[in-house]
């Protein structure tokens, strides 16, 4: 099926790692054009390099910081110089350390809101103004499960990923006027399934000390299809999102891809 992104300019925050590397893979094999916002160029220079030959598209890395709006407004200003417009936003960046909140530090707390929330608010706002002026975009936040369900040892990213699911609902009612579509999707455990798909500030640098093997094992077990999600997946349900071609009436939703954890109706 044609997806309808061939030429597209997309912005991927975080592309380089997990998730966002294979997104920015998935967009290049569709021959779109990437902007990734990553902090960590050589692992971004990497993955640029390898969804450079992919779809024909053109895939560029640049260093940015989405907590500082500057820097933001810099990124989505190269994305229109190059290909004139922005039309796919993927708001993928973020952070965490499993804790339990009473092992948490007001620090923990305001880097955790930063990186995953403000970096939200920056990108999306520096994108706005451009898609109702073109009068079609589509935004698309990677949230997490743990926003939905509550997860121990994940209080405050649990929070603020539900603040995100919020914020893009209403982002979607007041921008749909100008055809402009807002969703989330909301990952479980999604594992990667190569050390080299991972860079230096990725949380999962060291998964070992994210989850144990038999802790792996046993989460897959917990789920209705019995297996951890992997990047691809999230990727899949991204491209999916971004169509207009087929999610084109689609705007306003929260979507799990988690295997089947949370099944909120």
């Amino acid at each position: 099926m044609d997806l309808g992104l061939n030429g597209k300019s997309v912005i991927v925050t975080g592309g380089g790692s997990n998730i966002g590397r294979a997104i920015t893979l998935g967009f290049a094999a569709e021959g779109a054009n990437v902007t990734m916002a990553e902090l960590d160029v050589d692992q971004g220079g990497r993955v640029a390099e390898e969804a450079s030959g992919l779809g024909g598209g053109q895939v560029r890395c640049l260093r940015t910081d989405v907590t500082e709006l500057a820097e933001v407004e810099q990124l989505v200003a190269a994305a229109v110089e190059d290909h004139g417009q922005v039309d796919v936003l993927v708001n993928n960046v973020g952070w965490d350390q499993l804790m339990f909140f009473t092992q948490t530090t007001p620090e923990f707390w305001e880097r955790v809101i930063r990186i995953n929330y403000l970096g939200v608010l920056n990108c999306t706002r520096a994108v706005l103004d451009g898609m109702n002026a073109q009068g079609h975009g589509a935004i698309v936040s990677i949230s997490s499960d743990a926003s939905r369900q509550g997860e121990p040892r994940e209080a405050v990213y649990g929070g603020v990923k539900a603040a995100i699911n919020s914020f893009m609902k209403t982002i979607a009612k007041e921008n749909g006027r100008s055809g402009v579509r807002c969703n989330v999707v909301c990952p479980g455990v999604t594992v990667p399934e190569e050390d080299e798909e991972v860079g230096e500030n990725s949380m999962w640098v060291d998964k070992d000390n994210m989850f144990t093997p038999e802790q792996f094992e046993k989460i897959a077990k917990s789920l209705p299809l019995r297996k951890v999600g992997r990047p691809r997946d999230i990727a899949n349900a991204v491209l999916f999102l971004a169509s207009d071609a087929v999610a084109g009436h689609v705007t306003g939703q929260v979507l799990s891809v988690s295997g089947g954890y949370s099944m909120i109706g």
